[in-house]
């Protein structure tokens, strides 16, 4: 495959066109472009089965509605009560975001700290297990009347209300790529179900590198959105200082070409889940002519997700089953 990828060889082009102007040496040029590709073919993994991958990114044979965070806006975010409403709102399954507390105790948790969605304060790495089943992840939500008493589930707790409800779960890895590899191992072996029934994404190729080679069997995705090293999710700069702001655009460019270019042939992945407003028909085809599958992210209204069933016949994830809303970063 290595050998005839169009995207590759225009990449790998590019590279030596780029090489070869910085350094005015074709001979550094070449050597270079040449150790990358040979790097790459040592070092890339093969995606998981394709069998496999359709049963969990098309399980119905169709696009798949995934409930963003178990469904923010339906309810609490990354909580048991948020699983079974989503199951409930006919989703196809869930993403739900992986951390870990002080103790080493893998949870549902978007942020690094609790401020946003519990009656809590601090840093997850400040905080242990015990400390955090104190707080209410209900507290923040503009349904929290009707979801009292939930706690922040731990992971295998999510895992087995999630197949209970026959969900397919995707594992979003926020960080500590070791941790997360170890847990996530220990889930696929208790339950080899997930299997067929799972992927485990994560913006940071690393995560996504280290557990394909830590069990080959594991459907993979790397998540993406363009500009998110120098932009939050809502658009504004994270960086008031004008070097660091362009640096990290700087950055963000690289990052996108790699992404596009090489690094989802060397993580050997399965899908591609990307921010929907880069999205279209012409890159769902191109994704679909490497045997990649395009997961959108957030699809929050009913024209939108219209279109990605029937149009692009492409699956999504959305912050609500039941009606449009804003999305939530």
């Amino acid at each position: 495959m290595l050998c005839h990828g169009e995207g590759l060889l225009s990449s790998l082009t590019a590279l030596l066109g780029v090489v070869l102007a910085l350094s005015r040496s074709p001979a550094l040029a070449c050597l270079l472009t040449a150790g990358l590709y040979l790097a790459l073919h040592l070092f890339s993994l093969e995606p998981a089965a394709p069998q496999s991958a359709q049963r969990v990114l098309r399980p119905r044979g169709a696009a798949a509605r995934i409930a963003h965070r178990g469904g923010a806006h339906d309810a609490p975010e990354n909580t048991l009560a948020a699983i079974r409403q989503a199951a409930e709102n006919g989703a196809t399954g869930v993403e739900l975001d992986l951390e870990f507390t002080a103790d080493g105790v893998p949870i549902l948790m978007h942020d690094e700290t609790v401020e946003r969605t519990t009656d809590g304060s601090g840093r997850l790495c400040d905080l242990t297990f015990d400390e955090i089943r104190r707080l209410n992840p209900s507290a923040k939500h503009r349904l929290w009347s009707r979801f009292q008493g939930e706690k922040v589930p731990t992971l295998r707790e999510a895992v087995v209300e999630s197949m209970h409800h026959n969900l397919i779960i995707y594992f979003d890895v926020k960080g500590h790529a070791n941790q997360a590899v170890d847990a996530l191992k220990q889930l696929y072996l208790e339950f080899p179900r997930l299997y067929n029934s799972s992927i485990v994404c994560s913006f940071m190729p690393d995560v996504v590198y280290k557990m394909r080679q830590a069990d080959r069997n594991v459907v993979t995705a790397l998540t993406h959105r363009p500009w998110h090293l120098s932009h939050f999710g809502d658009g504004t700069p994270r960086f008031t200082s004008s070097w660091k702001h362009y640096l990290y655009m700087t950055m963000d460019v690289i990052l996108d070409w790699s992404l596009h270019s090489f690094l989802w042939r060397l993580c050997g992945v399965s899908a591609f889940l990307i921010q929907k407003n880069f999205v279209s028909q012409d890159y769902v085809r191109h994704w679909a002519s490497r045997g990649i599958q395009v997961v959108a992210w957030t699809v929050n209204t009913f024209a939108e997700k219209s279109y990605y069933e029937s149009v692009l016949e492409s699956s999504y994830i959305t912050d609500s089953l039941v009606e449009d809303c804003d999305p939530h970063y």
